[in-house]
């Protein structure tokens, strides 16, 4: 009985000792650092991975992350020194540089990403407010966000963080802004574009009255050249046919005959209604071509010679 009674003491002895042991023992990850607490107060910083030691049910241990964090702030809008406005969507990244200072003044990374929202907003109003909208946009661009991430630095280094990074992901005009900035370019385009069909259309309509007054000039002349060629052609026909008529007029009437006979007497497209003893027909009857006789009219009858009646006398 004795002997079951320090069996069941050693047992209890033995898990509480393994509680004890378990509870004093804590392991830090590469990615974490720890911050141990006894009844509230911080007693010391842990920073390399590993196990590590602590006084069971006394030390509390409070695990921060060590790795850059992001923090996405939502977009605002900033007055720029030109007075345009501008939405401005940045964010940025940090580390927890300092677990205790962190722990002492924010305590979470929830209560880290509201402090450092308001400091990027902030720092985002008074840098972007002393530059013009040009350089925001385009020509000091990063310059501008080279000053936000100093000043965001060096407020946040009072909470233990340290600013890795801070860039504006976009700057532009409000909405109603830009839609009137692009109807103002759309309107400026359209008058462009009217101005160019403009010119273009008077620009055809002149060379279209050019290029008229041209073919119009061309075909005159073509015409004139023509004509002058065309009287010059049958002067010189004509020529060559009284050249040929002086040399031998019997030949000549003789071949005009045929060509005149070959264009009137053509297969199946000929109907003449000639006496066969006319001039025209000459070579059909004399191979000389001597015109016909014309024959003399036949004598007419004699006429009877008229006999008188004497009508009755009336009784």
């Amino acid at each position: 009985m004795r002997l079951n009674f320090i069996g069941g003491v050693a047992v209890v002895l033995l898990v509480a000792a393994l509680i004890v042991g378990y509870s004093s023992l804590f392991s830090v990850y590469q990615t974490q650092q720890a911050l141990v607490v006894r009844l509230g107060q911080p007693v010391r910083v842990v920073s390399e991975p590993g196990l590590n030691f602590k006084v069971p049910f006394i030390d509390t241990v409070i695990v921060i992350d060590k790795r850059i964090l992001d923090l996405e702030a939502p977009a605002q809008e900033v007055i720029a020194s030109d007075q345009k406005r501008l939405v401005v969507d940045a964010f940025a990244r940090y580390r927890i540089k300092d677990p205790l200072r962190f722990y002492q003044t924010l305590g979470s990374i929830q209560g880290a990403n509201s402090q450092l929202t308001i400091l990027l907003n902030s720092a985002l109003r008074r840098v972007l407010g002393e530059a013009t909208f040009t350089n925001v946009v385009r020509d000091q661009r990063n310059e501008l966000m080279e000053r936000i991430l100093s000043l965001v630095d060096r407020e946040a280094a009072g909470y233990g963080i340290g600013v890795v990074d801070v860039k504006i992901r976009r700057a532009d005009l409000p909405e109603q802004n830009s839609q009137a900035v692009y109807q103002r370019m759309q309107t400026e385009r359209q008058r462009e574009a009217a101005e160019f069909r403009a010119q273009g259309t008077q620009r055809a309509q002149e060379i279209r009255s050019r290029a008229d007054r041209e073919v119009t000039v061309l075909v005159a002349e073509a015409t004139s050249k023509s004509e002058q060629i065309r009287g010059e052609g049958d002067a010189t026909r004509n020529q060559i046919f009284a050249d040929a008529f002086n040399q031998d007029p019997d030949f000549f009437a003789f071949y005009r005959s045929m060509q005149a006979y070959e264009a009137s007497l053509k297969a199946g497209d000929t109907r003449l209604l000639l006496k066969p003893d006319t001039n025209f027909f000459r070579y059909f009857n004399d191979p000389s071509g001597k015109p016909t006789a014309p024959a003399a009219p036949a004598a007419a009858p004699p006429s009877a010679a008229p006999t008188a009646s004497v009508a009755p006398a009336a009784r």
